[in-house]
């Protein structure tokens, strides 16, 4: 049989063989989704199901200046910049991953002039072709590199890339959802502090009326001097709230600006314009403890861990097995330039390589231990992490629960306190009874409104909590792309 026959039943056989090395196995632990014990409902919460996750839910108080904060957050907070960056990031090293299943090939070119030395034999580096001979050789090639993963260690490197890219797109939502929740809890507070200073300047003006009566019957002579003095100090102390309300408002606004990536100037002149504060349409059932697994980025996130924790217990043991390469080099060379691209100046050289650890004084033994405890890290903070799920919705739920209940009741506190007010003036004008009678009555007014109104604030706030720890609305943040892992698979 001729060389050339040898040489390509060589090549045929050799490429019958591939398949079945690059597919012979995958060492190491397979990731399996983990399984929390988790409770049939919540503590108390009424049957429904959840809105979709993907809903607006900052939507459902219908307020368009909150909706435009929102979105103009989502496209210039520098927190979300930052996410993407870490997606990106992820995703550029997920993508170099996947490549190391191709082959890497390199071309060099090079041209040197030689001069053999006359004092030492010929093939004495650097040396020459000979002493004192001039040379020049003209040199191109390419050079060929391609690991066969036959024991799958490069396809656990990528599957614990795309972990991690995965877990970072996670982040990105959990850092949306906490972004859009911080907004709405800043505007909650703004509008807050906006009906306060509107309740204080209402209040200040009611008894300010009240002190111009007390003067009137002071000098009527049917009012002890007393009386203007006291309405008075009464004002002044209404008014004084005023400058600590203007100052919580310019807070807020700057808050908010630095939330939606934008200086305190530019949202002033708009948001320092009182407005209501906003009242949800309707209220979230809770759902069932399960749909947080799906729902809640954070659990996402820690789930892809996991998975990108237990690739990299194969990644360490296919270190026990041996690593197969094909190299190769091909190119043309030759001393003269005039015969440089003939084709007597091919050369080329082609062939397996194989490269096994025999000894490492157990070093890959501590790598797979240490791989291994870090997965049992990575299922801990799991749990963690639902364990926080479930309480961050229990605590909400109650929280709101409890605030609509306190609101409800300040309520009613509040009417019956202006209908004690509005008698004390009325007997007041008529001389029935003191000044004292009124004082009391306004002061315990304005501690009813200004309590009412901080109980309306914070039960949207405890909203807003409920509605980010039962997790959606993050499906608004911009995408960005995923890698190509089709070369991979």
């Amino acid at each position: 049989m001729s060389a050339r026959r040898l040489r390509l039943r060589d090549a045929r056989a050799l490429l019958l063989l591939l398949p079945s090395l690059v597919s012979a196995c995958t060492v190491g632990p397979d990731y399996h989704a983990a399984h929390p014990v988790l409770p049939d409902r919540f503590a108390g919460a009424k049957p429904g199901a959840l809105p979709d996750e993907g809903m607006r839910w900052w939507t459902a108080f219908g307020d368009q200046t909150l909706d435009d904060l929102v979105r103009t957050a989502l496209a210039d907070a520098p927190t979300i910049a930052q996410a993407n960056a870490r997606v990106a990031q992820a995703r550029a090293l997920a993508g170099a991953t996947g490549a190391e299943l191709l082959p890497q090939v390199d071309a060099d070119g090079a041209y040197t002039r030689n001069l053999g030395s006359q004092n030492v034999p010929t093939g004495v580096r650097p040396g020459g072709l000979g002493r004192g001979v001039h040379s020049n050789i003209f040199q191109a090639g390419f050079d060929a590199s391609w690991e066969i993963d036959v024991f799958g260690g490069v396809r656990r490197q990528i599957e614990g890339a795309q972990g991690h890219y995965q877990a970072a797109i996670e982040d990105r939502r959990d850092a949306t959802l906490t972004l859009i929740a911080e907004i709405a809890r800043a505007y909650w507070d703004l509008r807050g502090a906006q009906e306060t200073l509107a309740i204080a300047r209402a209040n200040a003006n009611a008894q300010a009326d009240t002190a111009h009566l007390a003067a009137v019957r002071l000098s009527a002579g049917l009012s002890p001097v007393l009386d203007p003095l006291r309405a008075d100090a009464q004002t002044a102390d209404v008014r004084a709230d005023i400058p600590v309300a203007l100052a919580a408002i310019r807070g807020d606004v700057a808050r908010i600006a630095a939330l939606t990536g934008h200086p305190p100037e530019t949202l002033i002149d708009r948001l320092e314009v009182a407005g209501p504060l906003p009242q949800a349409m309707r209220d979230p059932p809770p759902g069932l403890p399960s749909d947080l697994l799906r729902r809640r980025p954070d659990i996402r996130a820690a789930e892809r861990r996991m998975q990108e924790a237990n690739a990299r217990i194969g990644v360490a043991t296919s270190d026990y097995y041996p690593h197969f390469y094909l190299t190769g080099v091909a190119g043309i060379q030759s001393l003269n330039a005039d015969r440089f691209f003939t084709g007597g100046s091919l050369y080329y050289q082609a062939g397996p390589t194989v490269r096994w650890l025999i000894f490492d004084a157990g070093r890959t033994r501590f790598r797979i231990e240490g791989e291994r405890a870090r997965t049992d890290e990575a299922y801990a903070a799991y749990r963690q992490v639902v364990l926080n799920a479930l309480r961050d919705v229990e605590t909400a739920m109650s929280a709101y629960a409890r605030a609509q209940d306190r609101s409800n009741m300040l309520e009613t506190e509040t009417r019956s306190e202006q209908h004690a007010l509005d008698v004390a003036q009325r007997l007041y004008r008529v001389g029935a009874t003191d000044y004292l009678t009124v004082l009391d009555a306004q002061r315990t007014l304005y501690r009813a409104q200004t309590l009412k109104a901080q109980s309306d604030r914070d039960c949207a706030v405890d909203l807003v909590a409920f509605y980010k720890a039962l997790g959606g609305g993050w499906q608004d943040v911009p995408a960005i792309g995923e890698p190509n892992f089709a070369r991979s698979r």
